[in-house]
């Protein structure tokens, strides 16, 4: 699978068409942000909110010297117009994420990237900070929120040097969990993945992060040869994350098989909704600059085709 290098994850026909929009007053508007806005006050004289332990990547200047002298350990001051609005990544790095067939425009990986920093590029914009986390079996990569000015290349570079490996397992599970442990401030936590092997616990979990304040959006990234299922002759279907192969016939299964999947699809959304997270699905097939303005301006979606006449 070619892994694109961290200037086409930033296309510039794609910035240049969204960078106008405000990913802040879209999320807003649904009331995702209620209560996030950043302070009204400018400048330099904000209010103290809180120490944090010191990290690689904070800023040497907000060291809290008075502190160190008493407990000889590093934390950082953060202010309100710092914390109010942080936002987190969480990308599936499992085997199947590596699919492209030859009516999409990336593979599933490479649009779930393209759409992360873009989504990146408007939050740093905006002056919020953004994390990104990789999931595959386990917690891959895990970069807290950071909002400065050359974050956005850090967390390229991280998807770049970080592509699917072959046959590696999907534990979505595992990456909220680790984020319901470590972010403990409101926030917003955007999840990218195809959801084709959700555990049964990972809804639960979710709500957990709801619970301490995350407004959660579920990007379901699929292609366009998932959805419609457009095989007619004897194939061969791989599985990436297990290698196991099956020989079908294509027309015998495509009714029970969009049924299926118009079912899954559909069931994902539905509990996405009742547990007061949103949902949206993001083709590979649709140019990107496409699918990002009508999430950013609230457009809904069309429903999947019906079955009549398959």
């Amino acid at each position: 699978m070619a892994t694109p290098d961290r200037g086409r994850l930033l296309q510039p026909d794609v910035l240049a068409r969204i960078k106008s929009l405000q990913l802040k007053s879209r999320l807003a508007a649904e009331g995702a942000l209620t209560g996030l806005h950043k302070s009204p006050l400018h400048g330099a004289s904000v209010e103290f909110a809180e120490h944090k332990v010191y990290a690689p990547g904070d800023e040497i200047r907000h060291i809290d010297w008075k502190v160190f002298a008493k407990s000889d350990k590093y934390y950082v001051k953060q202010y309100e117009q710092e914390t109010n609005v942080s936002a987190m990544l969480l990308i599936d790095a499992s085997a199947s994420m590596r699919y492209k067939s030859s009516d999409a425009l990336e593979s599933k990986w490479d649009y779930a990237c393209m759409t992360a920093a873009a989504m990146a590029y408007l939050l740093l914009r905006q002056q919020d900070a953004v994390g990104l986390t990789l999931a595959d079996e386990d917690v891959r990569n895990y970069v807290p929120p950071r909002s400065r000015s050359t974050h956005l290349m850090h967390l390229c570079e991280l998807m770049v040097q970080s592509p699917p490996k072959p046959e590696a397992g999907t534990n979505l599970l595992a990456g909220v969990t680790h984020l319901s442990e470590v972010l403990t401030r409101r926030g917003i936590v955007f999840v990218l993945s195809d959801f084709l092997d959700r555990d049964p616990h990972f809804f639960r979990v979710l709500k957990q992060l709801k619970g301490r304040r995350q407004q959660v959006h579920l990007m379901q990234v699929l292609d366009p040869w998932e959805i419609d299922f457009p095989f007619h002759d004897m194939t061969v279907f791989r599985s990436l994350e297990t290698g196991r192969e099956i020989l079908a016939e294509p027309r015998m299964m495509r009714k029970t098989y969009l049924r299926e999947m118009r079912r899954f699809i559909n069931e994902l959304r539905v509990g996405s909704l009742e547990a007061g997270m949103s949902y949206r699905l993001l083709r590979t097939n649709e140019p990107l600059e496409n699918a990002l303005t009508s999430f950013l301006t609230g457009r809904s979606q069309e429903d999947l085709p019906e079955l009549d006449g398959v």
